[in-house]
């Protein structure tokens, strides 16, 4: 990793990082800051409905911008959809597309629980407040200005650029799965760029830290342990108790953490972050002895006990949930524990379970997994992705550093990889702290300059990417 970042970085022309940026024209501007208004309005969480309505209303405004209809098309599934869009290229480079993804839907949040109403974009304080106002509907309307200003502009790529926009990735994923499988010259492409990922922050003295080539994740797995007994009345305790059965199984989970892996993209985060925190870090010194020496379990688990770095090193499986018994004055019949799995890229899920079966330590105690996961490997680091990546940042932040990270949580790009199509995270968004990140939260926000400045990321990045046979 060290390799590609030292050659590839200063290859690249000089005159391309300290280009000027070229703000999108007000109009723009207007139109997408109108129609972030319009997609954080839809309530587009589980169970509301409303991800079909947010994509005939975006299917509207590309028609109305001269998209032929036979470009977009809405792909229903159960209760939500996909969109997809294709801009066409004259397919001079003889490259295949390449996708730009996002997702429309969002976790539910409930106006008693903010401080605003959730669903109405709010400007206050140089921020946009809004559920969905960071994840995901900023990248999702930067991409749409940025398919809308270059066809207002008559841009012509030399390949074909494909639009994708899902409507569960926060829950199953399954309008992803369903294009993926059942409707692949659809969506066939190179690679994809995803907006849910990568991004960069600033310090609280306000500098900036880098930003993040996101090239894999973590695959999410839950399953559920459950202990069974006879029971009885509680006037008469017995020792095999399902309760302490199956307790002291998940205390034998907690202190037995997964074995420490590194990869390419991890080496190269550890690498960096050992360098920012300096050696007067005990945690910086951890990093760097794990990455000199892999099998240095006690620095990988000196890194593991800061909250910031947890997952980077290995598997993670934790309980999340319990439940047991059926009456306070009963023996329990039953307990089970619900405990999710964040494993590390590339390792087999049967792997994981074995691991799991030989912590517990108890035949009795029965593994269910809960649902079919996709266990996908990292994305190769391709050297012109990340230029274009990197191009397209130097024109706000000259100086930026760039480097390749593996996220803890899933996203849409998960899929993708498990279906054979290299992914990244390459969004242009930032955030003041990384403390500042409301994702999922109360009161989620994103500077209004940072969504501004994203709008113009997204319209350089397709532009450049767009243009492969340069």
């Amino acid at each position: 990793m060290r390799t590609l970042l030292r050659i590839c970085l200063p290859a690249l022309a000089a005159a391309a990082f300290a280009a000027p940026l070229q703000a999108a024209p007000a109009d723009h501007r207007v139109e997408a800051r109108a129609i972030y208004a319009d997609v954080v309005a839809m309530r587009t969480a589980p169970g509301q409905a409303k991800v079909p309505e947010m994509a005939r209303y975006l299917a509207d405004r590309f028609r109305a911008a001269g998209f032929p209809d036979a470009d977009i098309t809405i792909v229903p599934h159960k209760d939500t959809a996909a969109l997809v869009v294709r801009y066409r290229g004259d397919g001079s480079s003889g490259k295949k597309p390449v996708l730009a993804i996002a997702h429309m839907d969002v976790v539910d949040a409930l106006a008693s629980d903010w401080s605003r109403d959730p669903y109405r974009l709010i400007e206050e304080d140089g921020y946009l407040y809004g559920r969905g106002a960071w994840d995901n509907k900023a990248g999702l309307v930067a991409i749409t200005s940025a398919f809308l200003r270059l066809k207002a502009e008559g841009f012509t790529p030399d390949r074909d650029l494909i639009l994708v926009f899902s409507g569960d990735e926060e829950t199953t994923g399954g309008t992803t799965a369903l294009l993926a499988r059942e409707h692949r010259a659809l969506v066939d492409a190179e690679y994809a760029l995803n907006s849910d990922g990568g991004g960069g922050a600033f310090d609280a003295e306000g500098r900036l830290m880098g930003y993040g080539f996101q090239t894999s994740e973590k695959t999410y797995a839950t399953f559920r342990l459950t202990t069974r007994n006879k029971g009885g009345h509680s006037s008469a305790p017995r020792r095999d108790n399902a309760i302490y059965q199956l307790s002291a199984a998940l205390v034998r989970l907690g202190a037995s953490p997964f074995p420490p892996q590194i990869n390419d993209t991890t080496r190269a985060m550890l690498e960096a972050e050992a360098e920012r925190l300096g050696p007067t870090s005990e945690v910086g010194r951890a990093m760097a002895r794990f990455v000199a020496d892999r099998s240095d379990r006690s620095a990988a688990d000196r890194i593991e006990e800061d909250d910031a770095y947890v997952g980077w090193t290995r598997t993670t499986c934790v309980a999340t949930m319990l439940e047991g018994g059926h009456a306070e004055n009963a023996l329990p019949q039953t307990a089970v524990a619900t405990v999710n799995c964040r494993i590390f890229p590339g390792e087999a899920l049967d792997s994981v379970r074995a691991r799991l079966a030989a912590t517990v330590a108890d035949p009795a105690i029965t593994i269910q997994q809960t649902a079919e996961v996709l266990v996908a490997p990292g994305s190769a680091l391709r050297a012109d992705v990340l230029e274009a990546y990197t191009r397209t940042l130097r024109r706000t932040h000259p100086e930026v550093k760039v480097l390749p990270t593996m996220s803890m949580g899933a996203t849409d790009g998960n899929i993708w990889r498990y279906h054979g199509v290299p992914t990244y995270g390459v969004d242009g968004m930032w955030v003041v702290t990384p403390e500042d990140d409301r994702a999922h939260g109360r009161d989620e926000r994103v500077p209004v300059k940072a969504f501004e400045q994203n709008l113009d990321h997204w319209y350089w990045l397709l532009k450049d990417v767009g243009r492969a046979a340069r």
